[in-house]
């Protein structure tokens, strides 16, 4: 079998397709014909042609949005539960009296008026409702679910509270709307928890069945 292997060539080039490289390998039998083999493999990166991922700053671009809103809510969270007159059914700077304000000016009366049966409880219901969401935006723990509730929490406040408003770029409650409307679809990617626990997952999943 000695010399049976007359010759082997090599040839690496860059695929012009996009990504990855050629490899091509030709051979000499002793009486045979040529043959040759090509074989594509990804890039560096393992990138796919034709596939673009975001760069750096692109992946972090919803990150200040995200800190902004979940600092908010749990800023406004917080001030409501350790703010004494607030869950009040009566008096100066309680939810009680803001909500016999707006009552006949709100998109919805009638939303404001199941809020009137238990203004108490229905203000520890904001309140947390605002701590949990802005915790678990900032710590991107559960994010799409977190999103959805700042933006619920926002919607029922511009039917009610910043309704009245004129022109309606004067109610921000409606402006919150809208932000959070991007975490609702993106969800929190990056620097979070969510992320953290995907890779986790991933990993033990290429260990178990890689």
């Amino acid at each position: 079998m000695r010399g049976n292997l007359a010759r082997t060539r090599v040839r690496i080039s860059p695929s012009r397709a996009g990504g990855g490289t050629i490899v091509r390998s030709r051979w000499q039998r002793r009486g045979g014909r040529h043959g040759s083999r090509t074989a594509h493999t990804p890039g560096r990166r393992g990138r796919c042609p034709g596939r673009r991922s975001p760069g750096g700053l692109a992946r972090h671009a919803l990150l200040p949005l995200r800190l902004f809103l979940g600092g908010t809510f749990l800023y406004a969270g917080l001030q409501k539960l350790t703010d004494p007159a607030f869950p009040a059914a009566s008096g100066k700077g309680s939810l009680g009296e803001l909500l016999g304000q707006v009552h006949d000016t709100a998109a919805l009366p009638q939303l404001v008026g199941l809020a009137q049966h238990g203004p108490v409880g229905f203000a520890y219901a904001l309140a947390g409702g605002q701590v949990l969401v802005g915790i678990g935006t900032l710590l991107g723990l559960l994010g799409r679910l977190a999103a959805f509730g700042g933006a619920l929490i926002s919607l029922s406040l511009w039917l009610t509270v910043s309704w009245p408003a004129s022109p309606y770029y004067y109610g921000n409650d409606l402006a919150y709307l809208l932000a959070w409307t991007p975490l609702v679809l993106a969800g929190t990617a990056t620097f979070s928890l969510d992320a953290a626990l995907a890779n986790r997952r991933e990993r033990h999943g290429t260990q178990l069945y890689g």
